[in-house]
């Protein structure tokens, strides 16, 4: 070296020296890949989002507040690891070790979980048990990442101890419950001919959701829009100060999103898994 800096040596430093591991070991390509997968995943949207937020880097773990110069102490508040990162949190902190090894998932110290958040994924979407149609997959580990993370956010929050085995249990009778509820019946065969059912299309719409729980200061709401070829065009996730009820949630959260899709598309359709909302709409004056 010469002493003299340029441009072209500055961002080769940038691409060999600063890039974490977790971004070096699969390519670009093949992260879209797992990232468009997420979305297609035998679960509430809520929990898809949530993966595909878990690959995309936009949740609150320390090392991505960290990224974004926010401060705060990088070390794992459950078992003090000096760093969280997303791998960690949900793969190889104890206690969310301890749930996998309980659980259905089958897992291998070398193939699973391993110190990378896409490998890990990979392992889940496409490679355990052989899966033939991935897309059609019951396995309950989406359930199982979901509540390893509000047990994280439980223990931070509000210093409660989740027991792994019945975190375990818990997330399996939920994805056996939401299988049961979306288990598509059979039209009765009948002698003379019958309507062909109607498919519900869930091009161009805007999916939300609100969460609420009585002991915390706030809430939060969130939306995906989904364009008529099935593609996410824009989604938004926000807090506010907590209200009366869960349903005052479910509220806000529809009337941001309709907010925004008046200011960014033409979008009238609107989903929530909220009943209560459903009917208030239905008949305001019940």
């Amino acid at each position: 070296m010469n002493g003299q800096y340029t441009v072209k040596f500055g961002y080769w430093v940038a691409q060999n020296f600063l890039k974490t591991e977790e971004e070096k070991e699969v390519l670009e390509s093949s992260i879209t890949k797992l990232q468009a997968f997420a979305w297609k995943l035998k679960a509430p949207s809520k929990i898809c989002h949530l993966i595909w937020q878990l690959l995309t880097g936009h949740v609150a773990v320390t090392r991505n507040l960290a990224r974004r110069n926010i401060r705060c102490d990088n070390y794992c508040p459950r078992c003090g690891e000096l760093e969280e990162s997303v791998t960690h949190a949900i793969f190889e902190c104890p206690p969310a070790l301890q749930v996998w090894s309980l659980s259905s998932t089958p897992s291998s110290p070398c193939l699973f979980p391993v110190p990378s958040v896409y490998a890990n994924m990979d392992y889940l979407f496409w490679r355990k048990n052989s899966i033939i149609e991935p897309e059609q997959d019951m396995d309950p580990y989406p359930w199982i990442i979901w509540y390893i993370w509000k047990a994280m956010n439980h223990k931070f929050f509000r210093g409660i101890d989740r027991d792994p085995l019945e975190l375990v249990r818990y997330a399996e009778s939920e994805c056996q419950a939401w299988f049961n509820t979306n288990e598509v019946v059979q039209p009765a065969v009948q002698e003379i001919f019958s309507e062909e059912p109607q498919v519900i299309s869930l091009g161009n719409i805007c999916l939300l959701d609100g969460s609420w729980t009585a002991s915390a200061p706030f809430r939060g709401c969130g939306w995906v829009w989904w364009d008529s070829g099935g593609n996410i065009q824009l989604l938004g996730t926000r807090n506010f100060n907590r209200r009366e009820s869960a349903l005052h949630s479910e509220v806000e959260a529809l009337r941001w999103a309709m907010e925004n899709m008046l200011q960014h598309s033409t979008c009238q359709s609107f989903g929530t898994d909220c009943k209560e909302l459903i009917a208030m709409i239905k008949e305001p004056h019940a």
